[in-house]
């Protein structure tokens, strides 16, 4: 890794930092961040240096960063425009409001991970500008490192009666959910005392038991209108070797559960993420209501706050359908100049620059919209304009002979110096 990228280390005042911060486009998220800082909401928070649960940053020093931000990729792939997108905005917004970000592996789901993914992603960011050193200490976490915690939570959910382990099939459950004009119907495992639900949740954990055999849910509301809190699943069975962890858990808590979790640990103030996420909101505000009720976690909890995702005409930003040219052999490989991928732009001669600038040109919203692939290459032209060298040249010159050289200067030998500027605009 690189130890020349720009620093992110909070300023030394909020004087400083509302002047860098002046001359940036207003979003909602920054008018979000503003109203917070004015109003104080995170100014009591305690660091303890490292993530950890409520006693943890109880025993910390007020925390100098004034928010915390994360970019929480999952190390499934390789990163791709619309990541570079998330990049500068969690990155940004931490370095204008004197804050950290966080970077963070989303590595709960051990099949489809692997260390070629961790090292092409870190190497993204810092080859975008950016890294997690701040304040003298590297904020480079990853999900699995919670797991005992994580577990943790979930026997206390279990204890206070807000989870259960539910033992039907996975067409039973989808068929008892509902849809948006039907209620879903209590599993008939709901009902268990949580000694019962403890004791089969720990046989879980053991390996006593196979694969998708039984889940454990939380229990909220299977009449609510929104499908998501319809006891949603926060633990399977997986028997799968993690790259961080190996063979240590059979058990892996679902994105839904581990997510919220992550960022109290680390106390994130602003967990931004795109609109697909907009329906679990209610989810992570419940689970983050449990947890701090209980004392597991620190006040005040983290929030979530969603905007639109980036559509790039002619540009596919699925990572599943760009590892599946990649496996197909229809590229070259992630790298290929063709592909999306940062690693793609960057082989293709873009420049950590013009994706800085096309992520504040483009802006932040809350609505979906489409951004044309020119001004990707517009950003590219402008930041090209004063660093490319170029010159034009006549390959094929026709010979011209001048006979009043000597007449006209006064000597035979006289010579003349030609330029071609490097930047003709400059």
């Amino acid at each position: 890794m690189s130890s020349n990228t720009p620093s992110n280390a909070p300023k030394n005042n909020a004087n400083a930092t509302a002047a860098e911060g002046e001359h940036k486009v207003s979003n909602f998220l920054r008018q979000i961040i503003e109203n917070d800082l004015e109003k104080g909401t995170y100014s009591q928070r305690r660091w303890a240096g490292t993530p950890g649960d409520a006693a943890h940053h109880a025993a910390g020093q007020p925390d100098p960063a004034k928010i915390r931000t994360r970019f929480p990729p999952e190390p499934n792939g390789y990163l791709h425009i619309g990541h570079a997108k998330s990049i500068c905005l969690n990155f940004g917004l931490a370095r204008d409001y004197g804050g950290v970000c966080h970077m963070r592996f989303d590595d709960t789901n051990p099949e489809k991970e692997d260390t070629e993914y961790v090292n092409s992603i870190l190497d993204a960011v810092q080859w975008l500008g950016f890294q997690w050193e701040a304040n003298g200490q590297s904020h480079l976490f990853q999900a699995s490192d919670y797991f005992d915690f994580m577990y943790r939570a979930a026997e206390y959910l279990i204890e206070a009666g807000h989870a259960y382990v539910d033992e039907q099939t996975g067409e039973q459950m989808r068929a008892a959910r509902g849809d948006f004009g039907k209620p879903g119907v209590d599993s008939p495992f709901r009902s268990r005392t949580p000694e019962q639900n403890l004791a089969r949740f720990r046989e879980m954990r053991d390996g006593a038991h196979e694969d998708g055999s039984m889940v454990l849910r939380a229990t909220i509301d299977m009449a609510s209108p929104n499908i998501n809190l319809r006891d949603p699943a926060i633990y399977r069975i997986r028997r799968a070797t993690h790259h961080n962890t190996g063979d240590t858990w059979c058990i892996y808590p679902m994105y839904t559960f581990a997510h919220p979790i992550e960022d109290a640990l680390e106390q994130i103030t602003h967990s931004i993420c795109t609109l697909e996420f907009e329906d679990q909101r209610p989810f992570y505000d419940w689970l983050m209501d449990r947890l701090c009720e209980g004392g597991l976690l620190a006040h005040p909890a983290p929030h979530q706050y969603e905007f639109a995702r980036l559509n790039l005409t002619y540009v596919i930003t699925s990572k599943r359908k760009l590892a599946q040219l990649v496996y197909d052999h229809k590229v070259s490989g992630w790298d290929d100049p063709r592909m999306p991928t940062i690693v793609g732009l960057r082989r293709r001669g873009y420049t950590p620059e013009s994706i800085q600038l096309f992520a504040e040109r483009i802006g932040v919203t809350k609505s979906d919209s489409w951004i044309d692939y020119s001004t990707l290459e517009g950003c590219l032209r402008e930041d090209l304009e004063n660093k490319a060298h170029r010159g034009m040249a006549v390959l094929d010159p026709v010979k011209l002979v001048l006979t009043n050289w000597a007449e006209a200067f006064g000597a035979d030998d006289y010579t003349e110096d030609c330029t071609q500027p490097a930047l003709p605009h400059h």
